[in-house]
């Protein structure tokens, strides 16, 4: 026996195995709960200069040397030219949904104004394919790529006037793909994007100041941008849902909502400033952009820490942005330690505001037993982030929009991710079980991409991608047969001999 058989048969023992002791089955969720994973649009498509597609602000930010590897994603995945076979991988797979972005600069290059129609093509060929093939269609509208030339116009998000911008361009993805699409996210992370982007400065446009700068930026506030960018969002995505309700919703029946970025965090200590701490991390990273949306208005806490630097609602925006949701998508990877900071005086970035210290660490244990002691992999942790929104904000359906496992060798046998998806997929079973009204889970990523923090120093797909390779060879991990295997009801399928596995599986293309 070759050593490639040896090493396929142990896979395949060990997929059975994990598949025994797993306790639930794809039958056990709700009927109508979706299983999937989601890409990016500058992440996955490439193809930067093709067709008439315009720089996005990463376009430039790349090009300038920012990322550690120094890194572009000018051809990335290169999805652009290889949706067709990828969407065929997808159904393989097993997938129930797939999400992915629109790039605004492929589809409106100027921003506004013309719509490009080989941009129009590309996205109704992927959505066409989706269709085929069974799969249930998941748009966000922007993952954080804004178009270059509003950036150089007016400065993107911190201006009032891409508000209706991107109503118009959201209009234009309604009215050319909602007959087929019915999920729509407006913007993916706008909590965590206002913070790196507009106070330390490591995602474009990379604005920031000093001292809370951790690159080199040439312009911005990190006090006050912040604040501001979000603002201007939650106005923005509270004019494409009047639009959608207004316009398209009658007809189309679809549903809009808005995706933020999740961590749970645990009390380093049982102190009352500790724990006083961490509802105030809570009320920063979500209630920052649910209270709006649930309330009205920010979390009292941040008027009063923020002061006259966090911007103000009307009575009328105050109206138009309350209940503009009809679901909440969340990023969800890890939990956090937190510790009470004192409140500085003086000039403070956001996470001055907040006044914490948080730790993501497997070597800082918190005293007592308030969390487990490695909380990069905290399944429970994800189970306590719904029943908290459950609790905080009314129940509303949740999809987890992201969830997944860098893995920093890149090889096939990636076990590690195979126990945190189960992980924390059995954590998702465990909230639905307790009343939380979670609706889907998706995986990051479905195949390895340009990473927005790390370039491809870091790989999350279930696919590997041979970046070194012209032609971007797809490969399955682990992580994908065993996923594929869950989605289909029958771990038996997972067949991991040359000769029986699943040939789609198993092909690099």
């Amino acid at each position: 026996m070759g050593a490639t058989a040896f090493f396929y048969i142990l896979l395949f023992l060990w997929v059975q195995d994990t598949a025994a002791t797993l306790g639930f089955t794809r039958s056990d969720f709700p009927q109508d709960f979706v299983f999937g994973a989601s890409t990016s649009a500058y992440q996955y498509e490439g193809a930067v200069s093709e067709d008439g597609r315009s720089p996005s602000f990463w376009d430039t930010f790349t090009h300038a040397g920012k990322m550690p590897d120094k890194s572009t994603a000018d051809v990335a995945a290169d999805g652009y030219h290889k949706y067709k076979e990828d969407m065929k991988l997808i159904s393989d797979t097993g997938l129930e949904a797939y999400r992915f972005s629109i790039s605004w600069s492929r589809l409106i290059p100027n921003g506004r104004g013309a719509v490009n129609p080989k941009g129009l093509q590309y996205y109704n060929n992927i959505i066409d394919e989706l269709v085929k093939r069974g799969i249930q269609i998941h748009i966000t509208l922007y993952h954080l790529d804004l178009p270059q030339c509003l950036e150089d116009e007016y400065e993107g998000w911190l201006s009032p006037k891409i508000i209706e911008d991107f109503t118009a361009y959201a209009d234009v993805c309604f009215r050319e793909f909602g007959d087929r699409v019915t999920y729509w996210t407006t913007v993916n992370e706008p909590n965590i994007a206002a913070i790196t982007s507009y106070g330390s400065g490591q995602l474009p446009p990379g604005r920031c100041s000093d001292p809370f700068g951790i690159t080199n930026c040439t312009a911005g506030n990190s006090t006050t941008e912040p604040y501001i960018a979000v603002h201007t969002t939650l106005l923005a995505h509270a004019s494409v849902v009047r639009l959608y309700k207004a316009k398209y919703k009658a007809e189309q029946k679809g549903v809009v909502g808005i995706n933020i970025y999740s961590f749970w965090s645990y009390p380093f200590t049982q102190s009352t400033v500790d724990l006083e701490a961490t509802q105030r991390c809570k009320d920063f990273m979500y209630g920052w952009i649910l209270w709006p949306l649930v309330f009205g208005d920010y979390p009292q806490v941040m008027k009063k820490n923020v002061g006259y630097r966090l911007p103000s609602f009307t009575k009328v925006q105050s109206e138009l942005i309350k209940d503009s949701f009809d679901f909440i998508g969340i990023n969800h990877y890890y939990s956090v330690y937190v510790n009470d900071r004192p409140l500085e005086t003086g000039a403070r970035d956001v996470m001055g505001d907040m006044s914490i210290y948080y730790r993501v660490s497997r070597t800082d244990p918190p005293v007592g037993k308030a969390a487990p002691t490695n909380v990069t992999s905290d399944p429970k942790g994800l189970q306590l982030v719904l029943e908290y929104l459950k609790d905080a904000y009314g129940n509303p359906p949740i999809y987890i929009h992201e969830n997944g496992l860098e893995s920093t060798n890149g090889g096939l046998n990636d076990t590690d991710r195979v126990d945190y998806l189960s992980t924390y997929i059995g954590s998702t079973l465990d909230a639905i079980r307790n009343g939380i009204n979670v609706k889907g889970y998706f995986a990051w990523a479905f195949m390895d991409l340009f990473e927005l923090l790390s370039g491809y120093q870091s790989n999350y797909g279930l696919y590997r991608v041979d970046f070194d390779d012209e032609s971007r060879p797809r490969q399955a991990r682990l992580s994908a047969r065993w996923y594929s295997g869950f989605l289909k009801k029958n771990a038996s399928s997972i067949r991991l001999s040359r000769v029986q596995e699943d040939l789609t599986l198993n092909t690099v293309f």
